[in-house]
């Protein structure tokens, strides 16, 4: 299986946005950025804040799309198609309701499960959703009728947050097998009790 060439964050621009659990997912690319002395600059023909990335000698680039959520894809097409860049090499971190905060998966391939943020990137990869996504559980409202002030407004609170962060605080090992599309391995070490569950049970 090909390396990745492209992680994207997906998220809403602005300040307003900036600490929701809709932002998971820009937020772990900011992360990587900054993990990683990458600078990120805004690029209007990309639609969002864009930058090369050397990551355990491994070059790619970082994509923040600066649309809202919905026309994701308006982004990462435009930035695939420009750099030839395959579905099958590209990364997308996203928020995950079906998972309790903390918990991480990756999958390849599929349907946007409701995700309307995936929804348009598989619409602007022509209908291709040979890409692998980084599912990054942030719970769910009790009440459905929630979602969309639980998702976009409130901030996410510290412990939830904590529990993302240190989930997504992979090491080398895995970061490499990410990176060099060795996903069965990525996922059977990641594909486990989460390491603040691990914590707990053995305090």
């Amino acid at each position: 299986m090909p390396g990745i060439r492209l992680i994207a964050g997906l998220g809403n621009p602005g300040p307003r946005y900036q600490d929701t659990r809709h932002n998971v997912g820009a937020r772990w690319v900011q992360h990587l950025a900054a993990r990683h002395d990458a600078t990120l600059r805004e690029e209007r023909r990309f639609k969002g804040e864009t930058g090369r990335a050397r990551i355990l000698g491994r070059d790619l680039w970082l994509l923040l799309p600066t649309t809202f959520m919905n026309l994701s894809g308006e982004s990462v097409g435009a930035l695939a198609r420009f750099y030839r860049i395959e579905p099958s090499e590209i990364l997308v971190a996203y928020d995950e309701v079906a998972f309790d905060a903390g918990m991480v998966r990756l999958k390849t391939g599929g349907g946007a499960n409701g995700h309307n943020g995936v929804k348009s990137i598989i619409d602007h990869l022509g209908g291709n959703r040979d890409f692998h996504r980084l599912r990054i559980g942030v719970g769910r409202p009790g009440d459905a009728s929630r979602m969309t002030g639980y998702l976009t407004g409130t901030t996410m609170p510290g412990g939830e947050r904590e529990a993302v962060e240190l989930a997504l605080d992979f090491g080398e090992t895995e970061l490499t097998d990410l990176l060099d599309g060795q996903m069965q391995k990525f996922m059977n070490a990641v594909h486990q009790p989460t390491k603040q569950s691990t914590q707990d049970e053995g305090s």
